[in-house]
């Protein structure tokens, strides 16, 4: 196994390409104790004769709307770093950045949007504070300086794990992982770099581990318990609901992912991730954008971080500073009616992202490799979900936030 950079974005040398397969492989370690199955395989050399497997969704958070609808979830989504560590969790992260118009108004005029992978740029700031620094130039046109990234004039003064620690602080949040937390790293990041842009993504819930776990837990064989007679294939409530996990198949990403791994190995097809592992851009609609009743310029879709477009990982949608147009001079058709562009949220929706996942040739199930769900049918209510809670504690502190201060238009900053 020698995966690339995702997307094959970056030239890393041996040492960087060595480093980033073993968090791979460590990530895996961890899960295959519980999630292991012969359906399932890190090394995509070891699927034969691999077909590509169809695994996508749609961008937009899912969670707002399921528990307060879609006018609350553009509220939440595009409520800053708030609402992006409030709510983005579908392996899709984006920021609007504002401007100032000729009327001394701030306005949206850009939507940044990343599926970028923490574990990927931390691994980078451990052991190549360099190629981060160049990284983040080429991605928002400036160097930013090694206090933006590390809280400290040279990194080169710092041990490797001290890296970690500072620019996981400042830029990419305790993801969640042990270490980090022990080291009193913030779930979110305190620094503006990637919280001000979306340089990559930060929320808790949107790395590797989690992105393996989820097809790894959609690969095995589960059959419908409550069927008689030959395996029938279980449906998605009774597989979630069997292992505790109803909130996820409420989510866009999850179902999908564990679903269409579900698909192929039911058919005793063995999937995995094809190279590179990571997250990508699968399809974005942009006919569904005009301004001044024409089309978007096509220099108003900027995607990047990617070799090819099948491997893009960053979007840059809107207009350039040296233009007069803002986000919210675009409309976008939503259904039969069209709105003003003056949210992210309406852009994220139009895209679609996934990982890159293969399969290999059907064979035979045997008797003992079936997993018998005797879990209800019965479709989930999102809406009485847990998470909902969460959910409405976030539109309390949204309400009381907007009632104490000024919006950023009234304030003409």
């Amino acid at each position: 196994m020698n995966f690339s950079s995702p997307g094959f974005a970056d030239e890393l040398s041996a040492d960087l390409i060595t480093a980033w397969n073993a968090t791979i492989t460590a990530q895996y370690n961890a899960l295959a104790v519980d999630f292991g199955s012969r359906f399932f395989r890190l090394d995509p050399a070891k699927i034969p004769a691999p077909t590509a497997a169809n695994v996508h969704w749609t961008g937009s958070p899912a969670e707002p709307a399921f528990c307060l609808g879609e006018k609350i979830a553009k509220q939440l989504s595009d409520w800053g770093a708030r609402g992006r560590h409030g709510v983005q969790n579908e392996y899709c992260e984006y920021a609007v950045t504002y401007r100032t118009d000729a009327a001394g108004r701030t306005r949206p005029k850009r939507v940044q949007l990343t599926t970028e992978l923490r574990e990927y740029w931390v691994m980078l700031a451990k052991r190549s504070p360099t190629m981060v620094r160049k990284m983040v130039k080429d991605i928002l046109g400036t160097e930013p300086s090694w206090n933006d990234l590390y809280g400290v004039d040279d990194p080169k003064t710092l041990s490797e794990p001290e890296r970690e620690i500072r620019f996981s602080t400042l830029v990419a949040g305790n993801g969640n992982d042990a270490a980090m937390i022990e080291a009193n790293v913030p779930s979110d990041p305190t620094g503006r770099l990637n919280t001000d842009n979306a340089l990559f993504m930060s929320h808790p819930i949107n790395g590797l581990d989690d992105l393996l776990y989820i097809v790894m837990f959609g690969a095995k064989p589960y059959r419908d318990g409550l069927a008689p007679g030959a395996p029938q294939r279980a449906n998605r409530e009774q597989i979630f609901r069997k292992f505790g996990v109803e909130h996820l198949a409420c989510r866009h990403a999850d179902p999908a992912a564990a679903m269409g791994a579900y698909g192929a190995v039911f058919e005793g097809r063995a999937v995995a991730f094809s190279d590179p592992i990571g997250m990508y851009i699968k399809s974005f609609s942009p006919d569904l954008f005009s301004y001044k009743d024409a089309k978007i310029s096509p220099d108003w879709i900027r995607f990047s971080r990617g070799r090819g477009k099948i491997f893009f990982q960053r979007l840059e949608f809107g207009p350039p500073d040296t233009s007069d147009a803002f986000l919210d001079d675009i409309v976008v058709a939503v259904g039969a009616d069209t709105e003003k562009l003056d949210n992210g949220y309406r852009v994220v929706e139009r895209f679609e992202v996934g990982p890159m996942v293969v399969a290999g040739p059907p064979s035979t199930i045997a008797d003992n490799e079936y997993v018998s769900l005797e879990t209800s049918r019965e479709p989930i209510v999102c809406s009485e979900a847990k998470v909902c809670e969460r959910i409405k504690q976030l539109k309390m502190q949204y309400d009381d936030a907007h009632q104490s201060v000024p919006s950023r238009r009234m304030r003409g900053r």
